[in-house]
């Protein structure tokens, strides 16, 4: 498949390029810097700017999936849901966040007394470019919600996937690498279940 991927530069971005890559999909890696994306078979690196929606649209334009991977507070959740309409897209997937998920019946992550304050501001807007995509009624989006830890570490292909509910282990740790949540994403690619939905993945 064709697909785009803004953000590919990021520590998710790259994990998620690899991993497209090594199954042999033809990738346009976009990022700011794309001197900064690894050399890989099937990767084309390519500037854009996820704040030009214009720009982005003819990038993510003519692909199977359109990707982003980028942080919430660096981007405009109204214009990456744009570009992936002015490009018309057949898929729109967007890395999520884990402070949206609930923890109890309607009661979600971010809004928790333990949450970290630092990580508060793009937790909201996280949730806020969630409830954006649910009111959209044209876009075939999937928003993927990592667990409350998105760490570097092992591809294990071993994880499970929630809906809106956090996911723990059982010692009470919530949490997935880099490497395994982009299992998961490639996955939803190549074998669609969560279209117009949010799903999470953790162990």
């Amino acid at each position: 498949m064709k697909i785009a991927l803004a953000g590919a530069s990021g520590r998710a971005g790259s994990e998620i390029t690899k991993e497209l890559s090594r199954r042999g999909h033809a990738v346009t890696a976009i990022a700011r810097n794309p001197e900064k994306i690894a050399a890989l078979p099937n990767v084309t690196p390519t500037k854009g700017d996820v704040l030009d929606q214009a720009g982005l649209a003819k990038l993510w334009a003519g692909q199977d999936v359109a990707v982003s991977s980028v942080h919430f507070l660096a981007s405009d959740a109204r214009k990456l849901i744009g570009a992936a309409k002015d490009a018309k897209v057949g898929r729109y997937l967007v890395v999520g966040g884990a402070g949206s998920l609930e923890v109890a019946p309607g009661v979600k992550l971010v809004t928790t007394p333990n949450f970290p304050a630092q990580y508060k501001a793009e937790a909201e807007a996280g949730s806020a470019f969630l409830d954006l995509l649910r009111q959209d009624k044209e876009l075939n989006w999937t928003f993927i919600s990592p667990s409350a830890l998105f760490v570097e570490g092992e591809r294990t292909g071993k994880f499970r996937l929630g809906t809106d509910q956090l996911l723990a282990d059982a010692n009470g740790k919530s949490w997935i690498t880099f490497a395994d949540y982009a299992i998961a994403l490639a996955d939803e690619i190549e074998r669609p279940a969560h279209l117009r939905q949010r799903f999470t993945v953790g162990y």
